[in-house]
């Protein structure tokens, strides 16, 4: 691929980021971007043969910058466990309530399904951070299958507190209660 057709391959998931950003998935066509982009409607399936070869391109950025948002939330370690989830999961829900759009591309079962798209291999690490920092704070458990109870609860916490759900049933005004008490319910209590 030389410069000038990287550099358009690129032009087309920058216009997508910014898309998904400012209005979300459903405005993300082919034709969109590539109107977006100022070139032929016809001209991103030279670089994306479907559709859902671009939708994962631009969801790749999105595990990037939750990927880069983890790490940071993690850190270098010197805190526990139990804390490095906290932080994560504040980061987590962070991510999800001020990059709703991209949040919710980055979920779609059709991408995620999909072996050939490369999003299991974006996914996965970042799961996997999840699953050892469970196991370090529950070793007896079967980390996996609790984080992924508990990333389950942080994504319908995610969904409801978007929504305006939570804060309407609860009166909170505040996630992180919810977070605290979701790792409460599934790394046991601790002492605060």
């Amino acid at each position: 691929m030389s410069e000038s057709e990287k550099g358009l391959r690129d032009r087309l998931v920058e216009v997508g980021v910014d898309l998904v950003t400012r209005e979300g998935a459903q405005v993300l066509t082919l034709r969109e971007i590539a109107r977006r982009a100022g070139v032929s409607h016809g001209a991103p399936r030279r670089y994306f043969p479907t559709h859902l070869d671009l939708l994962s391109a631009i969801a790749r950025r999105g595990f990037a910058d939750l990927g880069a948002r983890a790490a940071t939330a993690v850190g270098d370690g010197e805190a526990g466990p139990r804390d490095q989830l906290v932080t994560l999961g504040r980061a987590y829900l962070d991510f999800a309530l001020t990059q709703r759009g991209m949040y919710e591309l980055m979920f779609r079962h059709d991408l995620l399904e999909s072996g050939q798209l490369g999003l299991r291999e974006t996914s996965l690490p970042l799961f996997g951070v999840l699953v050892d920092l469970v196991g370090r704070v529950r070793p007896e458990a079967d980390a996996p299958v609790v984080a992924g109870a508990l990333w389950a609860n942080l994504h319908g916490i995610a969904q409801l507190w978007g929504w305006g759900s939570l804060q309407l049933a609860t009166g909170a005004d505040d996630f992180a209660p919810l977070l605290l008490t979701a790792l409460d319910a599934h790394l046991g209590t601790e002492e605060r």
